[in-house]
């Protein structure tokens, strides 16, 4: 069984990735392979940064591997917060903040049309590719919904009455933005298993 490292220490993502994941492939964490530097993540694209965060481990650590960035995309906003998203509100990852501020951008703006958008970057056997996963929706005017994190309580996904963040894990992960981009992946590692590669 190949070995593939996810180059997160996000648990969420962990906990949403775990069931997505290919046959044949055992998948590791950065702690699991001793990595406990905070990555940079500096470039201005979602693309940039999954790369760069694939390559660092790759070049320190030997592992093929794979990294995802993700962003919410609010068109009245111009894209924001983007590439910015975790740590939009100022300290990273303060969910809170970064609802708070969105929020208010959008107080008054009737287009509330925004995309959750994850990018996945892997390095296997030296050679690099892009998995992309979009799901298209709303912003609300307030919170609703106390499961998931980031920006859920506030996304409402195109064709739903819920939020994310109303939603189970079950049904986000048959819908979400990382979800896509993970099956796309998967995919992918299966048919590498399926030719022996």
């Amino acid at each position: 069984m190949k070995t593939l490292v996810f180059a997160t220490s996000n648990k969420h993502k962990l906990d949403e990735i775990s069931s997505l994941t290919a046959r044949g492939f055992h998948i590791v964490s950065l702690a699991e392979i001793g990595c406990t530097e905070d990555i940079p993540e500096t470039e201005p694209t979602l693309e940039g940064n999954a790369l760069l965060k694939v390559r660092y481990v790759h070049s320190r650590y030997g592992h093929d591997c794979f990294a995802d960035d993700t962003g919410l995309e609010i068109d009245a906003l111009d894209g924001r917060p983007g590439v910015y998203s975790a740590r939009y509100g100022g300290k990273a990852h303060d969910f809170g903040a970064n609802m708070d501020k969105v929020l208010e951008e959008l107080m008054g703006i009737n287009n509330r049309k925004a995309q959750f958008r994850t990018v996945i970057a892997l390095i296997m056997n030296e050679d690099e590719f892009l998995f992309e996963g979009i799901v298209k929706g709303n912003m609300l005017t307030e919170r609703h919904g106390t499961e998931g994190f980031g920006y859920d309580p506030i996304f409402q996904p195109e064709g739903c009455k819920r939020t994310f963040a109303e939603m189970t894990m079950e049904e986000k992960n048959a819908m979400s933005h990382r979800a896509r981009a993970v099956s796309k992946l998967a995919e992918f590692l299966q048919n590498q298993t399926v030719e022996g590669i």
